[in-house]
């Protein structure tokens, strides 16, 4: 009896502590109860009336999160780099007034005083500004694909938070129901216990239960709203905005590739990865710019001289003078300074070929860790549907049949239906587990393998 007094409080507790990390606490959050308004200590909270499904929130959150935003100005600004860095420098214009005598400051004394107008151009050895943008456009490809990368995560933080949403809810409604049936196990007991067929400690242990319950529910509605916090702001929305999930949703769960073709699918369509190739590319381009350094840059000058007065020699206009001249840099000083920048860009290559393999074996564990749980807990909620959900059921018809004859104890009745819920809950915790390994592999592979299937 003693045991009994426990157990469902405990059981529900211990169902929301097995929730994944992200169950209960991931970076998202979504829909609130009714109840929630009651928690927010009469401060007005805006409802939503509308029913927020999974699609509606994946397409509010591409709309409106702050952050994939900034990934995508970040991607823009990118672009703009390319054209800049491939187009020559600017010219140079100048003015000067040479050989001016100090004693009169005349532009007419002398015959060499001038006012001289030049212009002049910085060329780049041929190759070094189509080295400079394509390097530039390859890192700019790379910040597109970080887009994709942090799109998929969104995605994935909102399909996580909703589903838990979702569990809390399934979970909320269960205790609902549990307690339903408990005041009806007491109506029962007390009957018994006044026509004295029954005992007093038959309806204080269901009295107890029943309280319990009440603070499993307690915690259940904190837990739902820290969650629905959470994908809020995912949202981009008040994080005490109120949101309504539907009461139904598809359980069917979709049929998955091999793991290796998995792997392959996170290859060819992961943005991250395809980043690290651009980058890849980006530095290799940046070897090519150094080894272009070996070579010197010119420079292109031209000037005009404007003279005044006449040439006492001839008593002619004195006349104008042009000048025009290329000069160059000469890199002689290869070993400290061309060597080592070549040194350094090939390292750097080296460094994103060892990131990019890294971070593949990194994709390829997160696809083949999350494709072991969705199996895991696809089988699991399978189980809990098809056989041990309606044999539990039967048992607690059966024992509620048996009470009420007095062949079946009170103890054993509130067992049966306590096993009953619990196993309820966990095929909606093993439901929710899965709908979220499927969401954390599709964002692995960066692809939406789900909707495929559907349509296949």
């Amino acid at each position: 009896m003693r045991h009994s007094r426990g157990l469902i409080p405990y059981t529900f507790v211990f169902l929301i502590g097995l929730s994944p990390p992200s169950l209960l606490a991931a970076e998202s959050s979504l829909p609130l109860l009714k109840v929630d308004s009651e928690l927010q200590d009469n401060t007005p909270v805006p409802h939503t009336h509308d029913v927020l499904t999974l699609a509606a929130a994946e397409g509010i959150a591409l709309k409106d999160n702050s952050g994939l935003a900034s990934m995508g100005s970040r991607a823009k600004a990118m672009a703009q780099i390319p054209p800049q860095v491939g187009t020559f420098p600017d010219p140079h214009l100048s003015f000067d007034v040479m050989n001016l005598p100090v004693n009169t400051f005349s532009t007419t004394q002398e015959n060499m005083t001038q006012l001289k107008f030049g212009l002049s151009q910085d060329i780049p050895f041929p190759g070094k500004l189509k080295a400079k943008e394509e390097a530039a456009q390859f890192e700019a490809e790379s910040a597109l694909y970080d887009v994709g990368e942090t799109r998929l995560r969104l995605l994935r933080n909102v399909d996580i938070a909703w589903w838990n949403v979702f569990y809390l809810d399934r979970a909320l409604e269960i205790v609902k129901r549990n307690q339903a049936l408990l005041r009806q196990f007491i109506r029962i007991a007390e009957t018994k216990y006044k026509v004295g067929e029954g005992l007093q400690q038959d309806v204080l242990l269901a009295q107890v239960e029943l309280s319990k319950l009440l603070d499993v529910e307690i915690q259940l509605i904190g837990a739902r709203k820290n969650t629905v916090s959470s994908l809020n702001k995912l949202l981009n929305r008040p994080t005490y905005l109120a949101i309504v999930l539907p009461n139904k949703v598809i359980e069917t769960l979709p049929k998955l590739p091999t793991e290796i073709e998995l792997h392959r699918l996170a290859v060819n369509n992961r943005p991250l990865l395809a980043s690290q190739n651009e980058r890849i590319s980006a530095a290799r381009k940046r070897v090519d710019l150094a080894q272009l350094d070996y070579y010197p840059d010119f420079k292109l000058a031209g000037g005009w001289g404007i003279r005044s007065g006449t040439n006492p020699a001839n008593g002619q206009t004195r006349a104008d003078l042009a000048s025009i001249g290329i000069s160059l840099n000469l890199p002689i000083f290869t070993s400290t300074k061309q060597d080592r920048a070549l040194d350094q860009q090939k390292a750097n290559v080296a460094k994103e070929q060892f990131s990019l393999q890294d971070q593949t074996e990194a994709v390829w564990a997160e696809t083949s860790t999350a494709l072991a749980d969705f199996i895991k807990t696809r089988d699991q909620a399978s189980l809990f549907k098809q056989g041990i959900i309606p044999q539990a059921s039967q048992t607690v018809a059966s024992m509620l049949a048996g009470y009420q004859v007095n062949k079946v104890d009170f103890l054993n009745l509130v067992r049966s239906q306590i096993t009953l819920y619990n196993y309820e809950t966990l095929y909606w915790k093993a439901l929710t587990g899965a709908n979220q390994s499927l969401a954390r592999l599709e964002a692995a592979i960066g692809k939406n393998i789900s909707k495929e299937t559907e349509d296949e």
